[in-house]
């Protein structure tokens, strides 16, 4: 299952299990990961982007590891919410993930993640190095961590 619906996806998760967040760039992926109660996200490894076969079975490891219940992809929706060619690249990335791990996917709205976590990391004085080490996967972070709060006030609304 593939959505945009954060609703839709609560519904076809289990009660616990964490979640990835998945920052899909042209050469790297950087991945988060929640808590099994679906609180708090934490930035975990940046991947370098090759053969999907290659990158699939490295985010299986960590689904196993991880307990992983589903999975938040970044959609690179354009600032006017027209979809360009890299949001279609997501959403058929999305669609080669539901089929090689059988996890549902929520499709996230990540308009100026990067950006924000860009300005966070220089107000932490973090060298240009440093942040390019990290940036992907802080912003897969950032990612989830929307969805997760998300996914809480639903939790909320539902109770």
């Amino acid at each position: 299952m593939i959505t945009e619906d954060a609703t839709e996806f609560a519904a076809a998760l289990p009660a616990t299990g964490g979640l990835l967040g998945l920052d899909l760039g042209t050469k790297t992926i950087g991945i988060a990961s929640s808590d099994p109660d679906r609180r708090l996200a934490s930035p975990v490894v940046t991947l370098k982007r090759g053969k999907f076969s290659v990158n699939s079975q490295e985010m299986q490891a960590l689904i196993n590891d991880r307990q992983t219940a589903g999975l938040v992809l970044g959609l690179p929706i354009n600032m006017d919410g027209t979809s360009g060619p890299r949001a279609q690249s997501s959403r058929t990335f999305a669609r080669n993930l539901t089929n090689a791990l059988g996890l549902p996917v929520l499709l996230w709205d990540e308009r100026l993640s990067t950006a924000a976590v860009e300005r966070e990391l220089i107000g932490l004085d973090t060298s240009r190095k440093r942040r390019a080490e990290v940036i992907d996967q802080m912003a897969a972070s950032y990612i989830l961590q929307g969805a997760l709060d998300r996914l809480q006030a639903i939790k909320r609304q539902s109770s």
